[in-house]
């Protein structure tokens, strides 16, 4: 019987690590040649909540993730600024799916929750019907002995070069997106199990424009 249920456990073991490997995303190589010039881009840099149902290519995830916050240097510096490089930020991706955070370093999307998560993040409806929903979140413990008040100045400062290159990404595309601040912060950590150092900062919602 010790045997038998040794054999079980050892089974079951192997089988939840086989469906968490089947459940990891790997994300297609961002395509990083092309796109329209970027004094285009900011021009038609916009704002846009109207959006309709649908979801993107893998090729647009992956260029979406490698835009807003992949590795663009083989040091493994990222396309956004941190400060001191501290790269204090976790990204986490709300999909149909569920939920998921990139791995920027290894271009994959971890599993996190299998739930669709995308209509209870912010405090408005029209987010569950994005293509994605980006939370950035903030992770204390990566930034140091800085004072409470630097932490908080820098995340709020760093996340803005994420939600710009995602605006920069999304009009190349023709993509909607907008950031969303009102949101139940304490509601959305315990949603995604986070950690007592992470905090959550900002949403950006990227859609299919109507």
């Amino acid at each position: 019987m010790k045997r038998l249920y040794t054999l079980l456990l050892f089974v079951g073991i192997t089988v939840s690590s086989f469906s968490q490997n089947q459940d990891t995303i790997k994300l297609l190589k961002p395509d990083t040649v092309g796109g329209k010039p970027l004094m285009q881009l900011l021009k038609e840099r916009k704002t846009t909540r109207d959006i309709k149902e649908g979801v993107l290519t893998d090729q647009q995830l992956s260029n979406l993730l490698w835009a807003a916050y992949g590795v663009n240097r083989p040091n493994g510096k990222r396309t956004a600024p941190s400060a001191m490089n501290r790269q204090e930020f976790d990204l986490y991706v709300s999909l149909k799916k569920g939920l998921f955070v990139y791995d920027a370093l290894k271009n994959l999307l971890i599993p996190v929750l299998s739930e669709d998560l995308r209509g209870q993040i912010t405090k408005q409806d029209f987010p569950a019907k994005a293509a994605a929903m980006l939370v950035y979140v903030a992770d204390y413990e990566k930034m140091g002995n800085t004072s409470e008040a630097d932490k908080q100045f820098y995340a709020a400062t760093d996340v803005g070069f994420i939600c710009q290159n995602v605006y920069l990404y999304c009009a190349s595309e023709n993509l909607a997106t907008v950031v969303l601040g009102w949101i139940d912060k304490d509601k959305v950590a315990k949603l995604f199990k986070l950690k007592d150092t992470q905090k959550v900062i900002l949403t950006q919602c990227v859609g299919i424009p109507e």
